[in-house]
């Protein structure tokens, strides 16, 4: 476990020291020790172990990519990434391999811009334990939002040490993924390749023959060395980081394809990592570094399964074809694990079922949260790193999904003032103060937050360019005047701002796009949206979120029915019915919050019954027949709801959103078909 000073930058030492190589000035002293890391340490040993035997008798596995596996190796030629993988000379002693000098400049703990020069000897070497302990101080240093003192920590040993590679590189991903620039995402996919060079270092190595005649006979799991267990972990974490990268690169097909067999790949050697675990853990083998390689392996093995459960059961069925499998349990279980263990990737597995509890169950399911569980393992990090961006980000939508909305928002705010340094995490919390604003129909602070996303962040100007429009349409015509902003203008904008990722268009901003069109130009006159803004809270499943507050339900309610009365004495037009159907649709989950189930039902109904009456938002249908299904479940109508959700996937296709509302489907029958008890 990460020492608990390491947050507060006080307190307990812990056993994490720097190499002796290391020659520490005072001011980067203070900032690593107040990350965890001790300033004694004894001489470094070497990590080499002793060649083992893991296999047994009986029955033995190979590794999938273990000792550039020729067959898997073949696939990385096939889309010119070979130089990624088999680039570098072989290296099997790495003690002979010069070190070039170079300096490290680190802040002070105290968050002044002091440094001290950090030079190395040339004659020394970064050994497995180096690596580990280095990389878990980098890591307090990135939680305690000391972004750049980590990168300075990793950056001089990242084509050395594969824990400094990974860790290096890893942030820089980050970046790139958070920020959207093209260049942080090339930068980002040349740190990767550079990674993986030096991982690929310390895999085992071995000729064509010996390849081919390990994969017959299964045997080449003997005789893997600690250092080359670790390093297939985090070859396989590098190719998992450098496939995201390659889906958002570029649209065109050969990135796609190359992209997702660098997932497979990754999940290969996880899966054999898995193996080499439990032959460990049976023969009861002493390992010095056993915990972390054990970490990485829960973490890769949960993170896969999980992610891989969410997906309409279709796909799934196909992707279990080709050797993948998506068991949330396990997924959840191996992540838990990860979690309650010492390794240093146990804030990393915390990090992930925050995610799902948090973010993946509401907007890619039902909306029931486990925030029990959600809390308990946010709890010792918080601790740790009270002022952690992250550790806050999470607190902040722990207490907004239980209905503490002004505790939510306060600790946003508070979030976006512990740091400056990296701007893209104050877009996290702008997106999620836009929406508070919204629950709470404060319109004009809603906008202020949609207008900085538009100003600030690439992530989709499409998305943030339309909530802004849609958010001041929801304003006074006066008001509106006074912010000298052109609603019909921007969503005009919309369709022009839209991107691809993977070659394909991202379904929110397809939605956007669409609903914008009543404002072209094209037109004789703007068509007016109906509750925009509102629209977009259901399809980010905004409603389960504000069920804890009567009282927003409440408000939300009197709005929607003001806009149907409104509705009521407007002239017949071609989207009178799509008009309406909406504000039946939204009404019905105002009304299911407020727990009015036969009022509600009767809404979801009238939707249902103009289905052949729709002209253009055909998606309200299935949509309003999952929302009658979650009504059924509430109600105790288990079969008859998974009655209704095989109707809503089944029955309707090439509708906006589609994908999402299957997410949504396959959520729902994962947790209504278990056991009442579970």
């Amino acid at each position: 476990m990460l020492c608990s000073s390491a947050g507060a930058g006080g307190g307990d030492s812990c056993a994490l020291a720097p190499p002796r190589t290391r020659q520490e000035g005072g001011a980067s002293r203070a900032s690593r020790a107040g990350a965890g890391l001790s300033p004694e340490r004894s001489s470094r040993v070497g990590c080499e172990l002793a060649a083992r035997c893991l296999g047994g008798g009986g029955r033995r596995r190979s590794m999938a990519l273990v000792g550039n596996g020729a067959e898997l190796e073949a696939d990385e030629d096939i889309f010119e990434d070979a130089l990624e993988t088999i680039s570098m000379p072989p290296c099997a002693d790495m003690a002979t391999g010069s070190q070039q000098l170079s300096s490290c400049h680190t802040k002070q703990a105290s968050g002044q811009h002091g440094s001290s020069n950090v030079s190395r000897l040339a004659s020394t070497k970064m050994d497995l334990k180096g690596g580990l302990e280095e990389c878990a101080v980098a890591l307090n240093l990135f939680l305690s939002n000391k972004f750049t003192d980590a990168l300075e920590l990793l950056q001089p040993w990242a084509k050395d040490s594969m824990y400094h590679a990974l860790g290096y590189s890893t942030i820089v991903v980050l970046q790139a993924i958070m920020t959207f620039e093209q260049q942080d995402i090339q930068n980002g996919i040349s740190a990767m390749k550079d990674a993986l060079q030096t991982c690929q270092k310390y895999r085992k190595k071995c000729t064509v023959v010996e390849s081919v005649s390990s994969f017959l006979s299964r045997g080449s799991l003997e005789q893997m060395t600690e250092e080359e267990m670790h390093a297939e972990i985090c070859y396989a974490e590098c190719l998992l980081q450098k496939a995201a990268l390659t889906f958002v690169q570029d649209e065109n097909m050969i990135n796609f394809i190359k992209g997702g067999m660098k997932i497979r790949t990754s999940y290969q050697i996880y899966k054999e990592c898995l193996s080499i675990l439990h032959v460990i853990q049976k023969n009861k083998i002493k390992q010095q570094f056993f915990y972390e390689f054990e970490g990485g392996v829960k973490l890769g093995i949960g993170a896969f399964n999980l992610m891989l459960s969410l997906l309409p059961a279709r796909i799934i069925r196909l992707l279990e074809f080709i050797g993948f499998s998506g068991n949330r349990e396990l997924g959840l279980l191996q992540l838990q694990e990860g979690a309650s263990g010492r390794s240093m990737r146990s804030p990393l597995c915390c990090l992930t079922i925050l995610a799902f509890h948090t973010y993946i169950s509401l907007i890619l399911g039902t909306g029931e949260v486990n925030l029990v569980e959600a809390e308990g393992l946010l709890a010792p990090f918080l601790q740790q790193f009270p002022n952690g961006s992250l550790m806050l980000f999470y607190h902040a939508r722990i207490e907004l999904l239980k209905g503490n909305v002004e505790k939510a928002q306060e600790i946003f705010r508070k979030c976006i003032s512990v740091q400056e340094e990296w701007k893209q995490f104050h877009h996290l919390c702008y997106w999620e103060l836009m929406w508070i604003h919204v629950f709470q129909q404060n319109w004009m602070k809603a906008y202020y937050y949609s207008d900085l996303l538009c100003k600030e962040s690439k992530w989709s100007k499409a998305t943030y360019v339309f909530l802004k429009a849609a958010i001041l349409s929801m304003l006074p015509e006066e008001d509106v005047a006074a912010t000298e902003e052109n609603v019909a203008a921007l969503f005009r904008q919309v369709e022009g701002l839209k991107q691809r990722i993977a070659g394909k268009s991202i379904p929110t901003e397809k939605f956007a796009v669409r609903k914008s069109r009543r404002y072209s130009s094209s037109l004789p006159a703007p068509v007016k949206l109906v509750l925009p803004a509102l629209e977009m809270m259901y399809i980010w499943n905004g409603f389960p979120v504000v069920c804890k507050r009567k009282d927003l339900s409440e408000n939300l309610l009197l709005t929607v029915e003001k806009a149907e009365a409104t509705l009521q004495n407007e002239n017949f037009s071609d989207y009178s019915v799509d008009d309406e159907c909406l504000v039946k649709l939204l009404k019905g989950c105002c009304l299911k919050n407020l727990q009015r189930p036969l009022q509600a039902e009767l809404c979801f109904s009238h939707v249902i019954q103009s289905e052949k009456l729709l002209k253009f938002d055909h998606y309200l249908v299935p949509f309003t027949l999952f929302e009658l299904a979650v009504l059924y479940k509430s109600q105790g109508e288990i079969d008859k709801a998974l009655k209704t959700l095989e109707t809503a996937r089944n029955n309707y296709k090439d509708y906006s959103m589609e994908s999402r509302l299957h997410f949504r489907i396959q959520a729902a029958v994962h947790l209504w078909r278990k056991p009442s008890s579970d």
